[in-house]
């Protein structure tokens, strides 16, 4: 494509209105975020599920066996102290509860009761909270109290939180953590909360607090990115669970979670919080919680590696100082395609290998779009100015030559001044002063026109340019702006065909053609030709001594033939056409005589 400064402008201008719409409006952040979602659900693909941290499910099933033993849900609290009694029997590691204890149950106190107890005897069962939004209707506990079974850190005796607290239970129970839903600006849920800080008081949450009872390694940082599980961890029925515990039936495996954690949640339409994840519109809570513990347990959580907005910045002023320096579109676009397929293919090696999640992918999109734009604003231009090239060289060239010459590329070229050797053609009307006083000026006019209209369809046809109209004169040249290497031919032919077609045109006038006649004068040479004029007013042209020469020689014809050329022209096409001698004559303006020849048709 050519160089267009306009276009070549537009490309800086372009690249740093990207950049700073990125910077203040996050114009690409949702691509930013879908790019990420595709890598991890490709790495959530390819990551096993380990088998030591399970999830038992209240499921709809679980609803409808325990139905007749505990009633519609909530069921008494004694149901999951039953179920506790019943894992730490298989010596699990840990229980984690995705289930908010924080209302008693009036009704059923002595169930309450039971489960209170049987939560401290234990202490391997871990209970959620909830940082509360706004607060309003939640207790407001002081977090110097709870900071000693709560693990949590401050220094601030005043400090209150919303907190809703499992009250079910006594404070010395109270081992866990926030299980808040922390998502990202887009709603989607990519991350889980390590510590939440509040009123100068760090909060951990209940996976963190697994890890630090467990002296798991942690990552730096308050969240941690999950590494996902394309189909989950493992799970189990709580009704299953239950009910072979309570040795009603049996469902499950000898000691199946021996030694595991167990996550014990509500996933039954209507009992639980569905989540969006980058694996799902639809992932349960307690999965995500679970997942985020197994991620901890085996350190495999993901690590950002935060390339926004350097990628992207890079990228942009690469290309602009590509399209700057006049590139190709076509070399810049296959360049960015190769840093595409590079830069794609680090990304998911880095996440498969070293679980590194590559941020700034939206880079690319930022690049591609700068290409697009750039790409489209160039073709429009070029449109632009080849809509405008035709129609200037379209006044002067046959439609069919201006597309060829627009279409080969050439069209810049010609459209600057150069010296080369042209024919140039002179038609002049005889007679026409007095054909013009015998009609209006309306006909004479349209007489002229459909003249003018015959001959230049001849000069078009034979390749020739048409210079202007002169009055009732025609002026044409050939071999510019395309070249033709027979273009004294072309002219002689063009001339040859002009009297035919004269003759035929006279014959339409009638009487009034019997006095219509032209003389043709041809002189092929040296000469300048390019375009002359003002933005007002322009014209393709040649200028030079071998114009005036042919003008002069238009001007020999009468009393001798309708088609003189001069002895160069003869020359060049001295093999198409038989030539009349004129002899020598002294024309105006040269002190030296020119010799005439006369062309006609070969023989035969």
């Amino acid at each position: 494509m050519k160089s267009n400064w306009r276009w070549q402008l537009l490309s800086p201008v372009l690249a740093l209105l990207l950049v700073l719409a990125d910077q203040s409006d996050g114009l690409f952040d949702r691509v930013e975020y879908r790019m990420q979602d595709a890598l991890l659900r490709l790495q959530a693909s390819w990551h096993p599920a380990p088998n030591d941290v399970v999830l038992i499910d209240i499921d709809q099933k679980s609803l409808e066996d325990l139905n007749a033993i505990a009633g519609s849900f909530p069921w008494p609290r004694s149901v999951q102290a039953e179920l506790i009694e019943g894992l730490e029997a298989q010596h699990v590691q840990a229980i984690v509860f995705d289930l908010f204890f924080n209302e008693a149950d009036t009704f059923r106190a002595d169930s309450d009761a039971l489960f209170r107890d049987t939560v401290a005897r234990h202490d391997n069962v871990y209970l959620p909270t909830l940082l509360l939004n706004d607060g309003h209707g939640a207790p407001l506990p002081r977090l110097a109290r709870l900071a000693p079974n709560m693990h949590l850190l401050g220094t601030n005796p005043k400090a209150f939180a919303p907190l809703m607290l499992p009250l079910v239970t006594s404070p010395q129970s109270w081992r866990g953590g926030l299980a808040n839903f922390t998502p990202d600006s887009d709603g989607i849920g990519r991350h889980y909360l390590l510590y939440a800080q509040h009123a100068g008081w760090t909060l951990p949450s209940l996976p963190q607090r697994l890890a630090a009872d467990y002296h798991w390694p942690q990552p730096a940082g308050e969240r941690i990115l999950i590494n996902w599980f394309a189909h989950g961890l493992p799970r189990a029925s709580f009704s299953d669970v239950y009910l072979d515990m309570d040795k009603r039936v049996h469902r499950r495996p000898a000691n199946e979670f021996t030694g595991k954690i167990v996550v014990i949640g509500a996933t039954a339409p209507g009992l639980s919080d569905f989540r969006p994840t980058p694996i799902s519109s639809t992932t349960q809570a307690p999965m995500m919680l679970a997942t985020a513990i197994s991620n901890l347990k085996h350190q495999d959580w993901l690590t950002p590696v935060p390339l926004r907005p350097w990628l992207g910045a890079v990228l942009v002023v690469l290309l602009a100082w590509g399209f700057w320096r006049g590139l190709s579109i076509w070399k810049i676009s296959l360049g960015l395609l190769t840093v595409s397929v590079i830069v794609a293919g680090v990304s998911v090696l880095a996440l498969h290998q070293e679980h590194w999640l590559i941020q700034g992918l939206s880079g690319l999109a930022m690049a591609w779009t700068l290409m697009v734009a750039q790409a489209g604003l160039a073709y429009a231009m070029e449109r632009a100015d080849r809509v405008r090239t035709e129609a200037l060289f379209s006044r002067f060239l046959d439609p069919n030559v201006v597309r060829a010459l627009v279409a080969g590329g050439d069209a810049e070229l010609a459209m600057r001044p150069s010296s080369r050797t042209i024919t140039v053609l002179f038609s002049d009307i005889r007679g026409f002063t007095h054909l013009s006083e015998q009609r209006t000026p309306e006909s004479v006019l349209d007489l002229l026109n459909r003249y003018f209209r015959r001959q230049t369809a001849i000069i078009f046809k034979n390749r020739g340019t048409l210079d202007k109209f002169i009055g009732d004169a025609i002026m044409a040249f050939w071999n510019a702006p395309m070249d033709d290497p027979e273009h004294a031919a072309h002219a002689v032919q063009a001339a040859l065909s002009m009297v035919e077609v004269l003759q035929a045109f006279c014959k339409d006038l009638g009487e009034a053609g019997d006095d219509f006649d032209i003389g043709i004068g041809i002189h092929t040479g040296p000469a300048v030709v390019g375009f002359l004029g003002a933005d007002e007013r322009i014209d393709y042209t040649a200028i030079g001594d071998t114009v005036n020469l042919a003008s002069r020689i238009e001007g020999q014809t009468r009393g001798r033939a309708r088609v003189l050329v001069s002895d160069s022209t003869r020359e060049a096409c001295s093999s198409s056409f038989d030539f009349v001698d004129h002899g020598w004559v002294q024309v105006k303006g040269r002190d030296a005589q020119v010799h005439l020849f006369e062309p006609r048709y070969k023989e035969g």
